[in-house]
């Protein structure tokens, strides 16, 4: 029997090992943390339930292929419920849009809100509808190995404009400056700015037009839980808390892994679902191939980082849905500052994940589970003390939820904790602290993202939010698909 190795048990890694799994090669997946997850890590303080996230789940169909591949079925290990509204978007001045799809009721809120561009986002569906079919349906779990399928897949690409930033496309259909960011938010999710992210991902809104937004009950925890149950019901192997310190080469090939706790063993095909420079960089550090990645990598472009605030809080609050954006006085001017001026602002907007709306386990008898997140510049723009700044954004952040939604907030506060740029760089050796890995511009996209195999070692594979298509779950999962080919194939050749 061929043995295969992931290192990480993120989305991605865990997607892949039960593809390889099903598919009869024995699989061992090797975590650096103490529980599997990756950024999907969960805390639990004084009853509360904290997930790290990601905590929108999407396309619950790509998941549900995962057990369909042994003939197990999801629900046997995760209950999704779905969330409605998916979000709730408020501004500065109080008023707000709840998006779902709900036909009828997102009419109506988009009548309300944005009154004469109906006509305009009906053809703007059918364009995320288009791009939908061409850049996920199509192209999504097809890796791009060599610049001829970039080629092939360029008419398409370029008879949607992909070179033109999702807000750009969006703004040609509406007029309203609200509904232009409530369709062009998305991107952010996965690490992208509205501003300059491809076109393309406007297909997010198409996803969940059609698949919903859900919420796994016990939290995003319960989801990879599931996946690992799944795992090992398979026959599977998964080592927590040994990080991988060395994947060992012989010429062009991947030979063994070593961890720090001195374990070491060999593998037919290694896959890293770990952070795409911490792979080369580290890892290979012994390789040519890893120090001619290393320079290749560092002149790209990589995703923000985040700053989150966990809160548990006294008290129920149903007028506060699952998921909101509170968006700030500015837009295109705070995406600036992250993405390109590398400052800390004074305003901010915040992704507030609210999980007791939809699942009261979350916390305890009468009381509120929260996290406040914030994009910001990664460690390579924003070379701040995240020890001094952390406590004051976290205070900034808190008020401004009180301002907005719970003005007593730091009275019912039971426990609190915040994670920062720092601790991405830490816990998850997430370079320069990106949480998305690299930046989704059309220009580091497909065959100019990381590669689902690597060019120049045959039989290392690459999986997660680096590789195409990208961050976010379905795009994680997307690539397990396409890597989990790749290496099927050549495992049995």
């Amino acid at each position: 029997m061929k043995r295969a190795c992931v290192i990480g048990a993120g989305f991605g890694g865990l997607a892949l090992a039960i593809r390889l799994q099903s598919a009869g090669i024995a699989t061992t997946v090797v975590e650096a943390r103490d529980k599997p997850g990756g950024r999907a890590y969960v805390w639990e303080r004084e009853g509360f339930t904290f997930d790290g996230g990601p905590t929108v789940i999407t396309d619950p169909a790509c998941l549900q292929e995962l057990w369909a591949l042994s003939g197990d079925d999801l629900a046997r290990d995760v209950d999704l419920l779905p969330v409605t509204p998916f979000y709730r978007l408020q501004w500065t001045d109080g008023s707000h849009f709840d998006y779902s799809n709900n036909e009828a009721e997102l009419r109506a809120e988009i009548n309300r809100v944005a009154p004469g561009d109906l006509p305009g986002y009906l053809e703007f569906l059918d364009f995320a509808a288009a791009v939908y079919e061409e850049g996920y349906v199509k192209l999504g779990h097809v890796p791009f190995l060599n610049f001829k399928a970039m080629i092939k897949a360029a008419p398409a690409l370029m008879k949607h404009q992909a070179w033109r930033s999702v807000y750009s496309r969006v703004s040609g259909f509406v007029k309203s400056e609200k509904l232009r960011q409530a369709l062009s938010f998305h991107t952010l999710l996965v690490g992208g700015n509205p501003m300059a992210t491809s076109s393309i991902y406007a297909l997010i809104h198409k996803l969940e037009m059609d698949g919903g937004v859900w919420w796994a009950r016990g939290g995003t925890n319960r989801l990879v839980a599931g996946m690992v149950a799944l795992f090992e019901r398979l026959g599977g192997e998964i080592r927590l808390g040994d990080p991988v310190v060395h994947i060992h080469t012989v010429g062009n090939r991947a030979t063994e892994v070593e961890t720090a706790s001195g374990w070491r063993e060999r593998f037919d095909a290694v896959a890293s679902n770990g952070d795409l420079m911490h792979t080369y960089r580290d890892l290979l550090k012994d390789s040519p191939r890893g120090v001619s990645m290393t320079k290749s990598l560092e002149r790209k472009k990589w995703s923000p980082s985040l700053f989150v605030v966990h809160f548990g809080i006294e008290g129920r609050f149903p007028q506060i849905p699952h998921h909101m954006i509170l968006f700030g006085p500015r837009y295109k001017g705070l995406l600036d500052d992250i993405f390109d001026h590398g400052v800390l602002p004074r305003d901010f907007s915040i992704y507030l994940h609210h999980p007791t709306a939809s699942d009261p386990s979350m916390a305890p008898e009468g009381r509120s589970t929260f996290y406040a997140l914030v994009p910001v510049a990664h460690r390579g723009k924003l070379a701040v003390d995240w020890d001094e700044v952390g406590p004051i954004l976290e205070k900034r952040i808190l008020d401004e939820v009180a301002l907005r939604l719970i003005p007593d907030i730091h009275d019912r506060i039971v426990t609190k904790f915040h994670y920062a740029p720092s601790d991405f760089e830490t816990d998850l050796s997430a370079y320069m602290g990106s949480a998305f890995s690299l930046e989704p511009l059309l220009t580091q996209s497909a065959w100019f993202r990381g590669h689902n195999r690597d060019d120049v070692i045959p039989n290392l594979y690459l999986v997660g939010a680096g590789t195409h298509p990208g961050a976010g779950i379905p795009g994680v999962v997307g690539s397990a698909k396409a890597t989990a080919g790749l290496m099927i194939e050549d495992l049995r050749g």
